[in-house]
């Protein structure tokens, strides 16, 4: 099946290529690579082990260079240590699975080319720029890598593996490699359930099992497993190589008993596995592998060009990504545009990248769903350049992405590739059900900046397919929810880097039903414009850090154990508020000691002149003394002498009772204190720096009027022939809630998994010549560019993307 794009589409997918072409010839010049000759092809079909299948006859040997010609199918049914130099495959080279198989290569190459060079980035024919990058789709019969598909994929008692090797003459920062030049690559090991779950039970230092939260399947004895760490350790730079930081520990799974695994050996540490706060325990085995034949020498990388088909499912990618090299990531879909809409990551363990472990470039309509990433050099899943709309972040766990340098002529000059298990600029994507854990510097870090050598106006795909110039500072975070973070190196959440431009008040950014515990600071919101709902901040020392106070509203605040600043003030030590806030529901508990310092910071600079903050519904649990942890007052760092000409009035709405307001300001400024107000201290609302007077006749402002006007996105992920009937699955996403999913004008059964997220399947009972799937959200905003694909004249009785 190939992709059928709308007119507007398709002129999308050009436009984004071409505004990348430029970048990718700077980054990029593989122009004097020089072609190669085949020491052995294909001839006819049959076995890679058959000496009549090529020509010259006899098998590959180690150093051949190895053609799978066009228009022949080869099966790879050996497990070979002999090292092939080079592969390219024009025909289909598929993997058997009745048997154990390997092949060991320096460079892997699907593209449809009588021509190769040894370039492991480039592709070789007409259409590419000199970057080796495709311009236009290719024509005719698509070669084909296949280890396993979707519906047939490798079976659990065989293991299918590729390593890459590094070979004299090759260069060393582009191979070895394997590269899917406008072609199909398909990686699918045997599926799991689930791929990482949650503990269910406290584990104690010494003891040798776990217990699971859920049932799993496909989960088998000596597979390797990570057990989260639930507490800080001893951090000061780096998780990389530091044993007294890291409480994240491997293990092999001796037995399994039901939701019990029995460890190969004892913890070292604890682990929390009940109440709201958990560790996680993942899977790092997978029955498909690509990795490095060298760890500790020159790594591979595996790379999807534009007009490429195919995805890669429970396969694990370990010891990739070469470090310092840009464009060399462990999984890099690069400026692929919308040409690759149907495609998923699902359920791989990126494990050791020594440069991220999936990359996002210039792409739009993934699907990266039950990912495990363990030890990434630099942010671990990565959108690489703005552009990035319309993908999917789904129940991904991400563990120890550390820090790392700049990369040479990365696209983002402000990106100090730092350590964030999610990174991203571009605020139309949707992440949802992820869990970041031991990153160097970041949870989840979002950063758009404009900047003397950057300009942040970017040709982002719209809803309607067309390509617009925008400010991407502009464009809300769409759907960002679920999110949890724990013992990170210093931030939970990060979005900041915008300079205070954001969006309007009909579409803020939107944050909810978010986690951060055993962190440093828990959440930096150093944006403008912003709604953030149901947020449970636990064990940090910043609870809501140097945030851009301007139309924030936030609803439903837990902050416990959090023992240095709660609720900081605006750019923390500028104390700048820019604009008026509100607070509905905010509950404190578990705060320590204190002493002067506030629960909430008064702010002490009023940018504008009109700031102001009100509070509603806030609760102080467990106070025990009255001269400790005032509820408002002046910060704990450096209290400024103020340098605008008004202060910033702070309101507890209903304090002294319903319609009676406590209206708080600092002592300092001057101008609030003859407002003609009677102020007075009232420990412990107030501090040794701060007055309150009660007043009335207040509004509790109304800031943002949310507006959904952006349609869901759909994608086909599966079609399977079922007689004479079609089964046809998707998953549509959405920042409101997916009310129907037509596929032909048909109503598809939704299985919502949470809010703005439904999976989907409908029967047809005949076969249609294309496919049309498209959403509409509950607020009645119907998709502008479906899902449209075209049936193969010979779809297979499965598979199909």
């Amino acid at each position: 099946m190939c992709r059928v794009a709308t007119l507007f589409a398709a002129c999308a997918a050009v436009a984004c290529i071409m505004h990348a072409e430029a970048r990718g010839l700077e980054e990029h010049d593989h122009s004097g690579h020089e072609h190669v000759t085949f020491s052995r092809q294909s001839v006819r079909s049959g076995r890679w082990s058959d000496a009549n299948t090529w020509q010259p006859t006899g098998v590959p040997q180690a150093g051949d260079r190895v053609l799978i010609s066009r228009g022949t199918r080869v099966e790879y049914d050996v497990d070979s240590r002999s090292v092939i130099r080079l592969v390219q495959v024009v025909g289909t080279l598929r993997f058997a699975r009745d048997r154990d198989t390997r092949l060991e290569v320096g460079v892997l190459k699907v593209q449809s080319s009588d021509h190769c060079s040894e370039s492991g980035f480039a592709c070789d024919f007409e259409g590419a720029n000199a970057a080796g990058e495709p311009q236009l789709e290719r024509t005719g019969p698509i070669p084909t890598l296949e280890v396993g598909t979707p519906e047939q994929p490798i079976p659990a008692e065989f293991t299918a593996r590729i390593r890459l090797h590094y070979l004299d003459g090759f260069d060393k920062n582009d191979a070895p490699a394997l590269v899917c030049c406008s072609a199909r690559l398909d990686l699918h090991g045997t599926p799991l359930n689930r791929t990482w779950v949650k503990l269910d039970r406290d584990v104690n230092a010494n003891d040798g099992m776990v217990v699971l939260s859920e049932d799993v399947t496909g989960w088998r004895v000596g597979d390797e497993v990570i057990v989260t760490g639930s507490k800080r350790g001893n951090f000061r730079s780096s998780y990389r190589n530091d044993e007294d930081a890291v409480r994240t520990e491997e293990r092999r799974i001796a037995k399994i008993d039901g939701r019990i695994l029995h460890l190969d050996k004892p913890l070292l540490y604890s682990h929390y596995g009940s109440g709201n706060f958990r560790s996680e325990v993942a899977n790092l085995s997978r029955n498909v592998i690509v990795e490095s034949a060298e760890p500790q020498g020159v790594r591979g990388h595996t790379l999807y060009h534009a007009y490429s088909q195919g995805g890669i499912s429970y396969a694990r990618l370990a010891h990739l990504g070469k470090e310092n090299v840009l464009g060399r990531y462990a999984v890099h879909f690069h400026l692929v545009g919308d040409t690759m809409r149907g495609s998923q990551l699902l359920g791989l363990a990126v494990v050791d990248s020594h440069n991220r472990w999936v990359t996002v470039h210039g792409t739009e309509y993934l699907i990266i769903r039950d990912c495990v990433g363990y030890q990434s050099v630099g942010h671990g899943f990565f959108l690489e350049d703005g552009t990035e709309v319309f993908n999917l972040f789904d129940r991904n766990l991400g563990v120890q992405a550390y820090r790392g340098k700049r990369l040479p002529k990365q696209v983002l000059p402000f990106d100090p590739n730092d350590g964030a298990a999610f990174w991203w600029s571009n605020g139309r994507n949707t992440l949802v059900r992820n869990v970041a854990c031991e990153n160097d510097r970041y949870g989840y870090r979002y950063d758009s900046q404009k900047r003397s050598n950057f300009d942040s106006h970017l040709p982002v795909r719209m809803p309607d397919g067309k390509t617009e110039v925008v400010d991407i500072r502009e464009l809300p975070i769409h759907r960002f929810s679920q999110n949890e973070s724990h013992t990170e190196g210093l931030y939970g959440f990060a979005m900041a880097g915008s300079d205070g431009v954001g969006p309007d008040k009909r579409h803020p950014h939107h944050l909810n039903d978010l986690k951060a515990w055993h962190v440093h600071y828990a959440l930096r919101l150093q944006l403008p414009t912003m709604l953030v709902e149901n947020v449970t901040i636990d064990h940090a020392a910043y609870g809501i850090y140097r945030p851009w106070f301007e139309n924030h509203v936030y609803k439903n605040l837990r902050i416990a154990a959090t023992g240095a600043e709660p609720f900081n003030r605006g750019l923390d030590d500028r104390s700048q508020q820019h604009g008026t806030i509100t607070v509905d529901g905010l509950t404190f508990s578990e705060m320590g000691y204190g002493g002067q310092m506030p629960l909430i910071q008064i702010s002490a600079n009023n940018v504008h002149g009109d700031a102001e903050s009100h509070f509603r519904d806030v609760k102080v649990l467990g106070r025990t003394r009255d001269d400790r942890w005032p509820l408002l007052n002046l910060g704990g760092g450096p209290r400024l002498k103020p340098s605008t000409s008004k202060g910033v009035p702070f309101y507890i709405h209903d304090y002294y009772g319903k319609g009676r307001h406590a209206r708080v300001v600092s002592t300092r400024a001057m101008d609030l204190l003859r407002d003609g107000n009677k102020y007075r201290q009232d420990p412990p609302l107030t501090g040794d720096e701060s007055v309150v007077a009660e007043v009335t006749d207040v509004e509790f402002p109304k800031l943002l009027d949310p507006t959904d006007d952006i349609g869901p996105v759909t994608v086909i992920t599966a079609i399977q022939r079922d007689g004479g009937k079609l089964i046809i699955r998707g998953i549509s996403h959405d920042n409101g809630k997916i009310s129907k999913v037509r596929i032909n004008g048909k109503a598809a059964v939704l299985r919502q998994v949470t809010e703005g997220l439904s999976d989907w399947e409908i029967v047809l009972q005949t076969e249609p010549t294309i496919i049309v799937a498209q959403s509409i959200d509950d607020a009645g905003n119907g998709e502008i560019t479906p899902h449209e694909v075209r049936l193969q004249a010979k779809l297979p009785a499965v598979a199909v993307r």
